[in-house]
């Protein structure tokens, strides 16, 4: 993670590039701390736009990795403040515990817990196992990005992991979503008419202050903006779409026509108001967002059974 001192002009003027390598590493880590792929992107643009109102103020950045975790870190805990999750705390009497090594087993069963898991974790708990068990880091940089000492960043794992375990290894009695007969019909009305090509029937249900956003490239706001959004769909055959639930959240799952394996390439969220469509926003460039997703296809036979 370590790299050359970098002055703030060359690193926004180098920013897009640096990022675009970097932000599916930065969104895990805000999603498995916010237990959710879309809150986990909404705290990774706020600290992007943090990052980039800062920069005209930085000093030279000797290591521009760690100071985008550490702005990112920074507001998830931000984000998990407002949203009242409880407030853990550390006494300095573990500070002697060792963060023992794992294998590589225990790695990689805990890269591929599930965001549910992780929320039980007292939050700076979560924030150490995400940031050296999922992502890599080592523990002074774990120290470098959280502010925290070397033994209460150690301690912290020890902990965690342990808490972790156990939560993994009890029972999932997390209850199954279910959608409303209007919230069901409005999403078979957008995944049917997508696939006709009938985006004017689309078009038509726009709410006058409709958004879209395609996720790390443009918002669209407005119904004669938002038109627009349809237009790039409407030129190509080659997607279709499935309905589904993305975090329990009304979702259209997006495949390719004649793709074999028949797994989501990405998913597009839908907000509804009554009959209006409020906002649209759309993962096609940001597909690390699949990776974690709690996601669920729902059958043809699904409309109307409330």
């Amino acid at each position: 993670m370590t790299g050359n001192a970098v002055s703030s002009e060359l690193f926004a003027a180098t920013f897009g590039l640096r990022l675009g390598k970097l932000r599916p590493k930065l969104h895990r880590y805000c999603a498995r701390m916010t237990g959710s792929v879309i809150d986990g992107e909404d705290v990774l643009q706020d600290a992007l736009a943090k990052a980039m109102e800062a920069l005209p103020a930085a000093a030279p950045i000797t290591n521009p990795q760690g100071w985008l975790f550490r702005i990112v870190h920074n507001t998830a805990l931000d984000f998990l403040r407002r949203r009242a999750r409880r407030a853990d705390h550390i006494g300095e009497e573990e500070a002697e515990m060792v963060a023992e090594p794992l294998s590589q087993t225990e790695a990689r069963q805990i890269a591929a817990t599930s965001l549910r898991t992780f929320m039980p974790l007292p939050v700076r708990e979560r924030s150490c196992i995400i940031l050296m068990d999922v992502l890599g880091y080592s523990l002074s940089e774990l120290c470098s990005i959280t502010g925290m000492t070397m033994p209460a960043v150690k301690a912290l794992l020890h902990r965690g992991r342990v808490r972790l375990r156990d939560i993994a290894a009890g029972p999932d009695d997390q209850p199954l979503p279910v959608l409303s007969a209007a919230e069901k019909n409005s999403l078979a009305f957008y995944v049917d008419r997508f696939n006709a090509r009938d985006f004017e029937a689309l078009k038509d249900r726009l709410a006058e202050d409709a958004k879209a956003e395609l996720v790390g490239e443009v918002v669209m706001r407005g119904r004669d903006k938002v038109s627009t959004y349809f237009g790039n769909y409407a030129r190509e055959e080659r997607w279709w779409l499935a309905p589904g639930l993305v975090e329990g959240r009304p979702a259209a799952l997006v495949f390719e026509q004649g793709a074999v394996l028949r797994t989501p390439v990405y998913f597009i969220v839908l907000d509804w108001s009554g009959d209006s469509l409020l906002a649209i926003r759309d993962f096609r460039y940001a597909r690390y967002a699949l990776e974690a997703a709690d996601i669920k296809q729902l059958g043809a036979d699904f409309v109307g059974k409330a």
